[in-house]
């Protein structure tokens, strides 16, 4: 089952899981790391803006589907 998207300013994980094997080494984020979720690109359906939580590092153009929400109990 899909997981809804993240709601706007919520800390989401990168679900590393769902990628393919061969791509998981393309995308510049870990398996642990948390990130602050902006929402979607108006004019790119599907497609999300987030930021490093502790850089600031701003990431923009990947698909909504691979960020999940952090739910508040492992905050």
């Amino acid at each position: 089952m899909p997981h809804p998207n993240p709601r706007q300013y919520s800390l989401v994980r990168f679900q590393v899981d769902l990628l393919p094997v061969e791509y998981r080494d393309r995308y510049p984020f870990t398996r642990d790391g948390v990130y602050v979720y902006f929402g979607e690109i108006p004019n790119m359906p599907g497609h999300c803006v987030v930021a490093d939580h502790r850089s600031g590092r701003i990431y923009s153009g990947y698909h909504i589907e691979h960020f999940a929400e952090i739910p508040e109990d492992e905050i």
